[in-house]
This record gives structure tokens, sequence and C-alpha cells, in this order.
């Protein structure tokens, strides 16, 4: 499957080595527990999961920040991009919280959700930051599959079409007559972009760049 802006949707990097086993298992425990505790509840699954998502890139852009300094060296534009992904995740996640309404409940899981894994995410990064990139091109792959089915729930008539929030028009510059499908389209896009990046970010690391859409 391609979408209309040329990028394939249906990557998957297969696992080589320990630690891309490691970083695709721990992902696969993710989407188990997110299946089994939202099940076909998209919009909801979307707020908790973006709450994850929003951590890797401001997590990476520290730490790459701090070596840069350390080393005296150029980042290799590496801080922007993972800064400008945390930013695009942080406003999937804004633009879900809009759409969905998320209980206090949810609210509460999300400061537990997030509080757990950036602490751990970080010492990830800290000492194995290629297994660290390659979670979260997991995690992308994942996320791409979960807006699909998204989408084929709007499509089927599950899930109402209803109109995208001003937050998601502003952001993504979409016509005032803009849906809820229209807002899935460009987050999945997003994330396929997201999946590309850290997994050649990850290859960049191990040695073994190569372009994953190619």
């Amino acid at each position: 499957m391609t979408s209309t802006k040329g990028i394939n949707l249906d990557v998957h990097v297969k696992p080589k080595s320990f630690s891309d086993h490691f970083a695709y298992g721990f992902v696969k425990v993710l989407r188990f527990c997110a299946d089994l505790f939202f099940r076909k509840k998209y919009g909801h699954r979307a707020v908790v999961l973006e709450t994850v998502a929003a951590v890797p890139g401001m997590v990476g852009g520290l730490l790459q920040h701090l070596k840069a300094i350390r080393h005296i060296r150029d980042d290799q534009g590496w801080i922007r991009t993972l800064l400008e992904e945390a930013e695009n995740e942080r406003m999937h996640l804004m633009t879900f919280v809009e759409i969905a309404k998320p209980s206090v409940f949810e609210r509460m899981l999300i400061m537990v959700v997030q509080a757990l894994f950036y602490n751990a995410f970080f010492f990830l990064y800290l000492f194995a930051p290629k297994t660290a990139h390659r979670v979260v091109g997991y995690f992308e792959e994942e996320a791409v599959i979960s807006y699909t089915r998204y989408l084929e729930e709007i499509d089927a008539g599950h899930h109402e079409n209803v109109p995208a929030p001003q937050i998601a028009i502003d952001y993504w510059d979409l016509p005032a007559t803009a849906k809820l499908r229209d807002v899935v389209l460009v987050v999945r896009e997003d994330e396929a972009g997201h999946r590309d990046v850290n997994h050649g970010f990850a290859d960049e690391l191990a040695g073994t760049y190569k372009p994953v859409h190619s």
C-alpha cells in the first residue's frame, strides 16, 4: 500500500540483531496491552499512545544535544529532526484530545504512562541509542497499522466522521471542511515518516544505513 505522498505504508524492518529482537518484542507487548485495553476505541487509544510517542523525540534531541556539546561536533541535523518529531507527536495528542475527550481516568493513565515511559526510554537511549531508535521505528510501524484500521472503522461507519478540530486544520493547513478521516490520513503520513527516520537512525548507528522504503 502506498499513500498519496508516495510513502510506503507496509514497511516492516525485520529484526536481525538481539537488540532488534528486544525492540520488536517490547513494542509488541505494548501493542498487546493497547489492544486489550482499548480494543476498537481508536480515538482514546490515540490519546494515550501519542502521549508515549511524544517522548522519544524530546529525549533523543536532549541527549544528542548534550553529546554534540560534549564532543564539540556537529549533530548532522539529528537534534532538529528529533525535536520536530516530538512537536509533531504533541500536536497529534492535542488533536485527539479534542476529538476523543478523554475521561478523568484516561488523563490519570496518561500521567502514569508518560512518567514510566519517559524514565525507561531515557536510560535506554542513554546506554543503547540504536535500540531506542529501533523501538521508535517499530512503534511507528504499529501506529501506521492502528491508523489504517481507524480509517477502516470510519469508512465502515463504526466511528462518526466528525468535523476536524480547528487545531488540526491550522496545524496541517487543512480545508475548513476537513473531517476526522482527513486528520487520520495526515497523522498516518506523519507516523510513516517518523518510522523511516528512526529506522534510518538505528541503521546509521549500526553502520548499515539504507532507506527503509527503497
